[in-house]
């Protein structure tokens, strides 16, 4: 299972309050694609399957994170955080499963 820093839990638990729904959990998957053979996506859900991982974040737990049983495995261990500076803003995972990279940071083998 993924893990969130604060940063990430802040970051999240502000658009998810912008979503302006209670139901919405923070989905993270791992496809098939990208230049380096899989690649991430993120995105608000409010379908948990039965196989699917829960986790929640934050100082009062209120992020809910929700992750595939194949991403699971893909995951583990691996920390997302979200930083802000003048050059870029955004959120990063920290995969120590990814063997390889890309460029652009958003897709590994």
């Amino acid at each position: 299972m993924i893990t969130l820093t604060d940063n990430a839990a802040g970051k999240v638990r502000q658009l998810l309050a912008a979503e302006g729904s209670d139901d919405l959990a923070l989905r993270v998957a791992v496809r098939p694609g990208g230049c380096s053979g899989f690649s991430y996506e993120m995105f608000f859900d409010s379908d948990v399957g039965s196989d699917d991982e829960q986790a929640t974040f934050g100082d009062d737990s209120t992020v809910k994170v929700i992750v595939d049983a194949a991403s699971s495995q893909l995951l583990e261990g691996a920390t997302l955080d979200y930083s802000e500076t003048l050059e870029q803003s955004g959120f990063q995972i920290t995969n120590p499963n990814a063997s390889r990279t890309c460029g652009c940071g958003q897709s590994f083998s």
